[in-house]
């Protein structure tokens, strides 16, 4: 309940009040009378504040190939209604959905690898999928120099306007990059800051603006973190771009900017990059004399491509359950994860599709070819060995 419904719903009752006090001040001993439906809420004492959850829902690394380019064109157009049909219902019933944009809307031509520039049709599928956050801060936003990202910044907006997304990691100019930057939202009282960088572009850019958030600006990120904090914000996730590509477990650099983004700040750090799952940890830090455990899960791995390489399909959902408690403390519950596999034409289906891998793991009936389903099977067994990340597994963060 918002502060103009309670102050609305504190005034009534106070008016009912008056009302019956007033009513029976004048009739003496003659018996007021209400409807029935009026007898729970002026006898029964109601919290005028209740629990409430706030649910984000975080998946990893958007790609754009070429031959998912050209899969999806039909008569002029493109559809990538497949993409995420399995799943579409938990993207849609979360209240955050973040998605991780390694691509470029620069327009046409389109092309993949190694300079993306995707159809605006997958942004569109995405924002109607039930995504409102976009990711930008990555080492391909720039695939298309400065007039490309100029143009992506104008295709958000645009989704802005019409679907309500927000984004962050890249802005036009000063005033942008300091309203997206950190990323602030509100949802059922809770304030959620967010803060996304990459450790790098593959493309310089020989302009100021428009600009990226890098990982190696630390000033401008603690600064970030910063204005987070004074915002009060109840929790602050960072998403850094970062890590080895098809490496399983986080390097020694990533565990270093981890600890420096958690002592700086943040609550909650989950990455992209690698193209692979990556390990999990809790890092215990101290801050303002006060020990903080910070979830750190280093890469979700691929939400959508035409990889094919080992444990590329393979990916991970991350949900977090934010919890505003009766007295307003807020309490963040332990991440939970559920593993994701993107199968390509001819394996489970005729297009692309993400399947949640628990599910049909005894559906092996379902699938065109037998092997993508072997693979699928092996593939999950392996990663989850390898990170000791199980399936629908919650890491307490405490």
């Amino acid at each position: 309940m918002n502060k103009l419904s309670r102050h609305t719903y504190a005034t009534v009752i106070t008016a009912l009040s008056a009302f019956i006090l007033l009513s029976c001040h004048y009739s003496g001993a003659q018996e007021v009378s209400f409807p029935d439906r009026w007898k729970d809420p002026l006898t029964k004492v109601r919290p005028i504040f209740e629990d409430d959850t706030v649910t984000v829902c975080i998946l990893g690394d958007m790609m754009m190939h070429e031959n998912q380019i050209r899969h999806a064109g039909s008569d002029g157009g493109y559809d990538f209604s497949s993409y995420f049909s399995l799943i579409e219902d938990e993207i849609r019933k979360a209240d955050i959905a973040v998605a991780n944009m390694e691509f470029t809307l620069a327009g046409e031509p389109y092309s993949g690898y190694p300079c993306f520039s995707a159809p605006d049709e997958f942004a569109d599928y995405l924002a109607k999928c039930g995504f409102d956050v976009f990711l930008a801060a990555n080492n391909h936003i720039f695939d298309k120099g400065t007039a490309g990202a100029e143009r992506t910044i104008m295709k958000y907006r645009e989704l802005g306007a019409t679907n309500g997304i927000r984004f962050t990691g890249i802005a036009a100019d000063e005033d942008e990059m300091k309203a997206n930057t950190p990323l602030i939202i509100r949802k059922r009282g809770v304030r959620l800051a967010f803060v996304n960088a990459t450790y790098g572009t593959n493309i310089g850019l020989t302009t100021h603006w428009p600009r990226t958030t890098r990982l190696s600006a630390q000033e401008a990120i603690s600064d970030a973190l910063s204005r987070a904090e004074e915002s009060d914000a109840d929790i602050i996730m960072a998403f850094p771009h970062w890590g080895t590509e098809y490496v399983l477990t986080h390097s020694q650099a990533q565990e270093k900017t981890a600890a420096w983004l958690a002592d700086s700040g943040a609550d909650m750090i989950i990455g992209a990059h690698p193209h692979v799952i990556q390990d999990f940890q809790v890092m215990e830090v101290c801050k303002d004399g006060e020990q903080k455990y910070v979830p750190v899960a280093y890469s979700l791995g691929n939400a959508v491509s035409n990889m094919s390489a080992p444990n590329t399909q393979l990916e991970l959902m991350a949900v977090v359950k934010i919890v505003r408690k009766t007295n307003g403390d807020i309490r963040v519950l332990p991440v939970e994860f559920t593993y994701l596999w993107c199968s390509r034409p001819g394996g489970y289906g005729d297009s692309f599709t993400v399947i949640p891998v628990e599910e049909f793991l005894d559906k092996k009936d379902k699938w065109k070819n037998s092997h993508d389903y072997d693979k699928m099977a092996s593939t999950y067994a392996h990663v989850a060995r390898i990170t000791g990340i199980k399936d629908i597994h919650t890491i307490s963060n405490e």
